[in-house]
């Protein structure tokens, strides 16, 4: 069951996070690794920063999450993680396909690690296509607030319709 995630899922929202971003480690620049990956007062800024969560709820225990954010006439698909032990099972794929019929603009972007090929491989699946490095460049400083350390080693990805 997906529902809008609150303040009370917080430590399981960093827990999926955190274990899904496994996946990573020694994928992305080690310079852009931390331990943990995603650090409480991080997510409480993306939270304040106006990221919606949504998550995937089995039993009571939460699966999966992604969030969205909107900024200015976009919308960004935010921090789409799932368990490592329940990867592959379509959870990723209703989360966005949720996400995508509550936005409110007709451009939605995500971004994400450029060495991530899975990652890119799924969005791509579900109708997102890759920006040139010009636009992905722009895209990224004018709509994200990320170092630019990781504008260099990241890709944008925008939805066709």
């Amino acid at each position: 069951m997906i529902r809008r995630l609150l303040p009370s899922d917080f430590d399981h929202i960093l827990a999926v996070v955190n274990d899904a971003a496994q996946a990573y480690k020694g994928t992305i620049p080690a310079d852009r690794w931390k331990e943990p990956y995603m650090p409480s007062e991080e997510l409480r800024k993306e939270d304040e920063d106006g990221v919606e969560f949504y998550g995937w709820k089995e039993n009571g225990v939460l699966i999966g999450v992604m969030g969205m954010q909107h900024v200015r006439d976009v919308t960004l698909i935010r921090h789409a993680y799932v368990l490592t032990s329940r990867q592959k099972e379509g959870v990723g794929e209703k989360l966005l396909n949720h996400l995508l019929s509550l936005t409110r603009t007709s451009d939605v972007l995500v971004g994400t690690w450029e060495t991530a090929w899975w990652a890119v491989r799924f969005y791509q699946k579900h109708g997102f296509r890759l920006v040139s490095k010009e636009d992905k460049n722009r895209l990224l400083r004018k709509y994200w607030s990320i170092p630019e350390r990781q504008v260099e080693t990241s890709v944008v990805l925008k939805l066709t319709h």
